[in-house]
């Protein structure tokens, strides 16, 4: 196949395709290292602002004349958003071109938090959050995609692990760069951020982001509304679980999610591209590796969002001492990723996340058997252990889930691996909060035990890999 620039995406001329004599080369030096700075600041971004709102609601509701309650649209706004968008836009970037959807999704990012910034009123800052929401799942969509365009076959692994890096210390690290922001200027400022350094990544993107063929085959609307549908209820289901809203209420929309999912798989089934990627679960490599994400993203959102609890309340301590032990865990996630990300071009994704989440589950067992008064040295070096397994696990589940799929289902694959994440911390954050619901005294030592209980399934999940030749598409 001889690339061509797609039409619907026409070159600048700094831009250049990411195939050569038939064969996707990757982008020349230093072409490469500005383009992967531009997919680390926009994909900063869009991580960081699911994180940062939690922080900064109190504060909202008070300055805005809001409920708690109604404030919190503010994050479900941004997650619902991005969540039923997420493989309606990959899909479209199968179509059209990768870069258009990215740099189509930063531009709409952008402009987005600046809405966010000029906000008066709750349902004025909502609304900008769901703008906000569908530009940051046009950067999410495709950017392994684009990862896959930017690196040679043989260095893939290397591009995917410092995506995962930048994602996992991103949601890490978002409570401290709030707080931090909250410390010295008012919240509108946690969206001003933003508008330059997105700026900056769409000038960048522009100059530095590839090119990819897409194909001519007509859009599916009605699945890209189905899609929207079944992830929507799905969210509302497990969220009102979560905090114990009306039972009747959950039912009829797991209900709801379930008879319009039955449809939309059967939609699915007749594409020979479906929206939700049939055709790629088909491979079973990747739908380990899905499975196997959804795990250990539940099992790290059950430990981030109980730790703080235990760490303060039962422990004892302040939030600034809270903060800082749970830094080892993103720290070391930093070291961790790339040296996975450099290996997994060479060793097999199924031991070494196999190892890192056995590494992950030691650590999360270790934290939750904790005495009644450790000191900090012991509390960090568990912190350590969790963050190195989960450093090992992530860049080459990422990498056998973007190399078994072919060439031209790159966004699928990409859509699948941002859905799976989301999915996973979704359900790992009503999980939170329906143990604190049921046994609040102990909720967070429980919580730990359930994360312990995940990582683990994910751990034997990856190792059934090993049985499983992946088909090599990179």
């Amino acid at each position: 196949m001889h690339a061509q620039p797609s039409r619907n995406d026409g070159p600048p001329p700094s831009a250049k395709p990411a195939f050569a004599n038939g064969a996707e080369l990757g982008l020349p030096v230093p072409q490469r290292y500005w383009a992967m700075l531009t997919i680390a600041l926009a994909l900063t971004l869009a991580v960081l602002d699911s994180a940062i709102a939690n922080v900064a609601l109190p504060t909202i509701a008070r300055t805005l004349n809001a409920s708690p309650a109604a404030s919190i649209w503010v994050v479900n706004a941004y997650q619902l958003a991005i969540t039923i968008s997420l493989l309606p836009l990959a899909s479209l970037g199968d179509r059209i071109g990768y870069r258009r959807i990215y740099l189509s999704g930063l531009i709409l990012f952008t402009i987005a938090s600046f809405g966010c910034a000029l906000s008066t009123s709750l349902p004025t800052l909502a609304l900008a959050r769901v703008a906000q929401g569908f530009g940051a799942a046009g950067i999410m969509s495709v950017n392994t995609a684009l990862v896959r365009m930017i690196y040679p076959p043989g260095q893939l692994g290397r591009g995917v692990a410092l995506n995962a890096m930048v994602v996992a210390v991103s949601s890490a690290v978002g409570p401290t760069v709030a707080s931090g922001v909250l410390a010295v200027a008012t919240w509108p400022w946690l969206f001003a951020i933003n508008v330059p350094i997105g700026i900056a990544a769409i000038i960048g993107g522009f100059k530095a982001l590839p090119l990819n063929p897409g194909h001519e085959s007509p859009y599916d609307y009605l699945s890209a509304v189905m899609n929207a549908f079944v992830f929507g209820l799905l969210i509302f289901a497990v969220d009102g679980l979560g905090h114990g809203e009306n039972f009747g209420y959950v039912t009829l929309e797991a209900l709801g999610a379930l008879v319009i999912g039955y449809f939309f798989v059967r939609r699915q089934l007749t594409q020979t591209a479906p929206l939700l990627p049939i055709d790629l679960l088909r491979i079973p490599v990747f739908a380990l590796s899905v499975g196997t994400s959804v795990c250990s993203f539940c099992a790290q959102m059950l430990a981030f969002v109980s730790l703080p609890f235990m760490l303060q309340e039962t422990l004892g301590m302040s939030q600034v001492e809270t903060g800082l032990l749970m830094t080892p865990w993103p720290a070391i996630i930093i070291i961790a990723a790339p040296l996975s990300g450099v290996l997994s071009d060479k060793l097999s994704a199924g031991w070494l996340g196999g190892i890192g989440l056995a590494a992950l589950t030691a650590g999360l067992l270790l934290l939750a058997t904790l005495g009644p008064h450790p000191d900090a040295l012991q509390i960090a070096w568990r912190m350590a252990l969790c963050g190195a397994g989960f450093g090992i696990f992530q860049s080459p589940n990422n990498r056998t889930m973007l190399a078994s799929a072919p060439r031209e289902r790159s966004g699928g694959a990409s859509g699948m691996l941002g859905t799976a994440r989301l999915t996973g911390q979704t359900l790992g954050a009503a999980l939170v909060a329906l143990i604190f619901g049921v046994a609040p005294q102990h909720g967070p030592v429980i919580a730990l035990y359930v994360a312990a209980g995940f990582a683990a399934v994910a751990a034997v999940v990856s190792t059934l890999r090993v049985t499983h030749n992946a088909p090599q598409h990179a």
